[in-house]
């Protein structure tokens, strides 16, 4: 069975639950990425402790600049560094969000950048998500609201660290619908099963189920 860690640091901190549904975004995209987004079902809920916390998603579009985000985060358990190995301890590193104009430019991703998508990263490269990050989050914090709020899930990017070649990421706002009713489909659907749902990347969902 597939499994799922929450708060997995090194010590006894890791809730380790099974994953007993898979619900994939059916406009997922293999090949442009589009749509790159799953949610999982768990088969107990975890408790919020030091190490695991509940996030806010935006609602719309708009709430991505209302918020007033000046914090951004990716963290995660991949190389750091293009063809690397995985790390066994998270990490996390600091980006700055790209508005999707500039991560267009013919020098950046050439029109790649769909209004699902979200750039991170630095113009002069060197932070950036690489590979086994794919399905982490990107947070960014609300200096109005005081909190976190999760905008992006890792999604894929021109190998690690480039120059003009941040990282993109699945825009969560543009999906919240999705996932409200996703969340209620599957919540009538199995009642008497836990109804804890996790965000995740489509294609990490789709190469686990394949391996």
């Amino acid at each position: 069975k597939n499994i799922t860690q929450l708060g997995a640091h090194p010590g006894d901190n890791a809730q380790v639950r099974h994953v007993t549904d898979i619900r994939v975004h059916s406009g997922y995209d293999t090949e442009s990425s589009d749509n790159d987004v799953a949610l999982l079902r768990l088969d107990a809920t975890w408790y919020f402790s030091d190490y695991v916390h509940p996030i806010c998603i935006p609602n719309i579009t708009f709430e991505e600049v209302t918020l007033n985000f000046s914090h951004c985060f990716i963290s995660g358990w991949g190389s750091t560094y293009y063809g690397g190995s995985g790390v066994n301890r998270l990490r996390e590193a600091e980006v700055e969000l790209i508005d999707q104009r500039t991560c267009n430019l013919i020098n950046w991703y050439s029109g790649m950048i769909t209004e699902n998508m979200i750039c991170a990263g630095l113009e002069s490269g060197g932070v950036d998500s690489c590979q086994g990050d794919s399905g982490g989050p990107l947070q960014c914090y609300s200096e109005d609201q005081g909190r976190f709020y999760q905008l992006g899930v890792t999604s894929f990017g021109y190998e690690c660290g480039l120059p003009f070649k941040p990282g993109v990421y699945s825009r969560i706002s543009m999906f919240s619908e999705w996932i409200k009713k996703t969340q209620e489909r599957s919540a009538s659907e199995k009642s008497s099963q836990s109804q804890v749902l996790v965000i995740l990347s489509a294609g990490v969902v789709l190469l686990q189920i394949r391996q």
